[in-house]
């Protein structure tokens, strides 16, 4: 693996503004990535404030390790933002956390580099772990699960409707020998596809639930969304960029039902609503894009979509 690939940072100025940065707050950027985002909020904070990165992938953190050692206000672990409740309440930081920021997905470098396993653009190992040290790799699962567990794979998170056709194929086709390269699965999905979208690769909704899967990035999402909205403090600010509809879809409807409180589970008569029923979060602005000089710029941006909400109580 190299730390050679670039890396431009989506909505950049637009997510570190949705913080609103303190200069003595404490941020968490929970997907540090290559640390564009990380860096400009640092820019923000003041001699007393605190960043703490969180990041799966080693390659990422040999980043900020490098990130840390130039500035003492940054602290950077290998660790899933799904365990961001369980770093902060080690660190005494639970509930007092002034802005946490999600850009959800997988980053440039690591589509870039063909030994990631994550693209069929360019050959390589059939891995797509952020953290390929642990975990299942993508051709383990794809040499042991049952068609069926694959077609739900393919369509649950690539939102493929041929998928059962393609599973079917893909076992058809390891029984002579297995999948080890991701050109090979790719060559196999294309041919199994009988409707090809246009201006898309047959192959991409299926990659695409593979690695959502292998990541178990659904899952963090829900788990970390809820531990952000209790490690930080009143008037607080969750930033989230979102790169594809599952993962907008989870986002929107936290922050809309936090945002909502349980107030229509109570009579309709009663004259107080109790504190614990009251919304614990307040929406800011609309869903953000990236602007048209961004689009031109990188492409990859044309499907983020940011959303920001302040913790209410």
């Amino acid at each position: 693996m190299t730390n050679s690939f670039r890396h431009i940072t989506v909505l950049l100025d637009e997510a570190v503004d949705g913080l609103a940065v303190r200069a003595d707050g404490c941020y968490l950027d929970g997907t540090f990535g290559r640390g564009g985002h990380s860096r400009l909020i640092l820019e923000r904070l003041g001699p007393d404030g605190r960043l703490l990165g969180f990041d799966k992938d080693p390659l990422a953190i040999a980043t900020g390790n490098a990130l840390a050692a130039e500035d003492g206000r940054f602290v950077v672990v290998q660790r899933s933002f799904a365990e961001l409740g369980a770093e902060v309440t080690v660190r005494g930081l639970a509930g007092q956390v002034a802005g946490i920021l999600l850009d959800l997905g997988v980053s440039s470098p690591q589509l870039d580099d063909a030994e990631r396993g994550f693209s069929f653009l360019n050959d390589g190992p059939l891995d797509m772990r952020m953290n390929p040290d642990a975990g299942l790799s993508a051709a383990e699962f794809i040499a042991s699960a049952s068609a069926e567990e694959i077609a739900r794979v393919f369509k649950e998170y690539g939102e493929e409707r041929f998928a059962k056709r393609m599973a079917r194929a893909v076992v058809e086709r390891r029984a002579l020998k297995p999948f080890e390269r991701t050109a090979d699965l790719a060559a196999v999905l294309t041919e199994a596809n009988p409707a090809w979208e246009k201006g898309k690769n047959p192959a991409t909704r299926a990659f695409q639930g593979l690695r959502i899967y292998i990541n178990n990035e659904l899952g963090d999402l829900e788990q970390g969304l809820d531990a952000a909205l209790e490690s930080l403090a009143v008037g607080g600010r969750l930033v989230v960029i979102s790169f594809h509809s599952l993962e907008d879809r989870i986002v929107k409807q936290f922050m809309r039902r936090h945002a909502k409180g349980e107030v229509d589970t109570l009579p309709r008569d009663l004259p107080i609503i109790p504190k614990a029923f009251e919304p614990r979060l307040k929406l800011h602005g609309k869903p953000q894009f990236a602007s048209e000089a961004e689009l031109k710029a990188n492409p990859r941006s044309r499907s983020a979509v940011m959303r920001v909400a302040e913790k209410l109580r």
